[in-house]
């Protein structure tokens, strides 16, 4: 099986431009592709890392990837999908994210020799001549054929800011550009970018002709992604200062059972060949298929020494042990204290098990908080610091999640 079938299989493709044209380059490991990751915080998420796994399965069957990080194009914002306009970053706070996401990238894609890239499209963009676009770029595009696209269209009857309406034009310039600069050759993109993606592809073509040899493929990389990554405390992250490593093994490790085969397939390595037998599992035989996806993911991200401790550690826990070497911590220093004593809902808020004092509320009245597998119901209960006699407390939330809070004396 070549690795644009294995893609097939997978599920990750959505539709291509040339399907034939572009399976005989990946399969000989001739593409020079590129996918783009917009620099909205200092660190990947779940999200991007499915577009990640996808760049190393590639690079993996000889074909070379380009990161196009969007230094430029963040000082826009993306409409795509979204229903109000992105809030406005400044250049220090993007070239700061930018350097971040250089660092994690280095970790799943091999950058030496050539083997892969990471651009700045903001390289290329901060430098055009407004006047010098629009008889290069802008002359290429019909505002009609842009307005029946499908990511202008959703926001038509908010409004759409002629700032914002730019955007398709920067992300087709980008294209032009890494195709005329690297022989970038193919781009990979989100289910929800292809009318930007095929502005890339029309754009070389009428500047470079018909012949040119630009294609596009299109992932079920976006709709996928917005299902994954968010709990209760917001987005789940690659940084293990954001997201432990424990926390990220387990948010894996509780994934639909519905999900679990999907996610075998579109982000690990595991062979399809052990995928198909996991999909026989039923039930409770499911948690199997689970905890390799777990382990798979976390070793991925976090190298294979945390994966094993978050393995144990999950275990343990499960096992009903006593065993919290493994489990996510948060230190508090007894300035946090008020007489010796801290509310349940503020110690919660305190070491980041809920994004609001009124989540903490509602978790605390329908009985999902145990402290030391005591369940505590009364919002207005107190932990005092003696209940830290072995220097820390154990804090389950619901069924699945543990956090130990270690006293700083």
């Amino acid at each position: 099986m070549g690795v644009y079938e294995e893609l097939v299989e997978r599920g990750l493709i959505a539709q291509t431009t040339d399907e034939e044209g572009i399976r005989k380059q990946v399969n000989e490991g001739k593409a020079v592709f590129y996918i783009g990751f917009d620099p909205t915080a200092d660190s990947l998420h779940v999200g991007h890392f499915m577009a990640l796994c996808l760049m190393k399965r590639l690079q993996m069957a000889g074909n070379k990837p380009i990161a196009l990080i969007g230094g430029g194009t963040a000082l826009i914002g993306d409409p795509s999908g979204k229903t109000d306009m992105r809030k406005m970053m400044t250049k220090e706070t993007i070239d700061h994210n930018v350097e971040c996401f250089k660092k994690q990238m280095s970790r799943f894609i091999d950058f030496s020799d050539g083997k892969a890239m990471i651009v700045n499209n903001a390289d290329w963009l901060l430098k055009l001549n407004y006047l010098e676009l629009l008889r290069e770029v802008g002359a290429c595009f019909s505002v009609n054929n842009m307005l029946r696209a499908e990511c202008y269209k959703q926001r038509m009857e908010k409004g759409l800011s002629f700032l914002e309406f730019n955007y398709m034009i920067m992300q087709s310039y980008d294209f032009l550009s890494l195709y005329r600069e690297y022989g970038c050759d193919l781009q990979f993109g989100g289910d929800d970018q292809w009318s930007n993606m095929l502005g890339g592809t029309e754009l070389i073509r009428r500047k470079l002709g018909k012949d040119a040899n630009a294609m596009t493929i299109n992932l079920l990389l976006n709709s996928e992604g917005k299902k994954m990554g968010k709990t209760e405390k917001g987005a789940v992250w690659l940084d293990p200062e954001k997201t432990s490593p424990f926390d990220f093994f387990q948010y894996w490790r509780n994934v639909a059972d519905s999900d679990v085969i999907k996610c075998l397939k579109m982000l690990t390595f595991v062979p399809m060949d052990k995928i198909r037998e996991y999909e026989k599992l039923e039930g409770s035989e499911l948690n199997t298929a689970k905890e390799v996806l777990a382990f798979e993911l976390t070793k991925l991200v976090h190298g294979e020494n945390e994966a094993g401790k978050a393995l144990e550690g999950a275990r343990a826990l499960f096992g009903n042990k006593s065993d919290t070497d493994n489990m996510p911590i948060t230190e508090i220093g007894e300035d946090i204290f008020t007489d010796g004593k801290i509310g349940l809902i503020e110690l919660l808020f305190a070491v980041k098990l809920v994004p609001s004092k009124a989540e903490a509320r509602r978790l605390i009245q329908q009985g999902g908080i145990s402290i030391d597998d005591e369940k505590i119901t009364d919002v207005k209960a107190e932990i005092g610091t003696e209940r830290f006699d072995k220097g820390y407390v154990v804090i389950k939330k619901g069924k699945k999640v543990f956090h130990k809070a270690v006293l700083n004396k």
